[in-house]
């Protein structure tokens, strides 16, 4: 009996402890999309004073809509995920209540 205690026990901490690696993973994803967008921004604003290149506006604009295009999609992907990972949380609550009633 003591035994089947411990096991449940382990098992809700290691359900709870990949759960918080999973959240931290998907904000670390945003994080990388984030500063993958800000570097693209920072490449269309700089772009005029660093190269005389004909028709940099036009990189620029591309160049920003890039930015703004990667922005989104992180966004989207981070909101996303999290929705899962919450939904996915219920299922510890098995785990939880079959630990409380022992």
């Amino acid at each position: 009996m003591e035994a089947k205690k411990a096991m449940n026990k382990d098992l809700i901490l290691r359900e709870k402890l990949a759960l918080q690696r999973t959240v931290l993973a998907n904000q670390s994803t945003f994080l990388a999309f984030l500063r993958t967008s800000m570097y693209f921004l920072i490449a269309g604003l700089s772009l005029r004073n660093l190269l005389k290149v004909e028709n940099s506006l036009l990189i620029e604009i591309a160049l920003f809509i890039t930015s703004f295009v990667i922005f989104i999609l992180g966004t989207l992907n981070y909101f996303k995920h999290k929705k899962s990972i919450s939904e996915n949380k219920k299922h510890i609550g098995d785990y939880q209540l079959e630990y409380y009633e022992l």
